[in-house]
């Protein structure tokens, strides 16, 4: 008899390569950013009661108990490190599969000229497709807020990308100005 193995979707994966990607964008060293997701994933397998609620949102929790973890991080560092020097510039992999190096590099530019919190928004909901609600939990921030904050993020960008001394960077080609 022949038995057919059928993977079954788990969820944590999912996360997992999201929380990766968060971190990453975060401290910018990819050790750092492992060390922070186990730390994250652990912390959730620790906290089993919450799992077993119907009602309890994994993600939003997830993102913001790694983003308290990094801001913890932060703190044991001050001295040496900043906030803002340790947010990565991070560009979505199917948007680089379909740009050149240049456009690649003048949108690397433009990202690294935005504020970290800026940068943090558009990471959050243009690159990892949160939504608004999730986004405003995550940061412990209103959801008016995150729309305010992600409209001027990507204003700052599009006038980052339009200021680019490559001006023929396809996107800015289709921008009014």
């Amino acid at each position: 008899m022949i038995f057919r193995f059928r993977k079954k979707h788990d969820p944590f994966l999912d996360l997992a390569k999201d929380l990766n990607i968060y971190a990453l964008a975060l401290v910018r060293d990819m050790d750092i950013a492992e060390d922070l997701v186990q730390d994250t994933l652990l912390k959730i397998y620790e906290k089993t009661e919450l799992l077993k609620q119907t009602d309890f949102n994994l993600k939003p929790y997830a993102f913001r108990m790694l983003r308290n973890l990094h801001i913890d991080n932060l703190r044991k560092e001050k001295v040496r490190w900043e906030y803002s020097d340790d947010v990565k510039r991070l560009t979505h992999d199917e948007l680089v599969a379909s740009l050149d190096a240049e456009d690649q590099l003048i949108i690397r530019e433009a990202f690294a000229h935005l504020t970290a919190e800026h940068q943090e928004i558009l990471i959050l909901i243009d690159m990892l497709g949160f939504k608004y609600a999730e986004a405003a939990e995550t940061l412990d921030i209103a959801k008016g807020t995150v729309m305010s904050r992600l409209s001027r993020a990507r204003k700052e960008m599009i006038l980052q990308l339009e200021v680019s001394p490559h001006s023929s960077c396809s996107l800015n080609s289709g921008h009014k100005k």
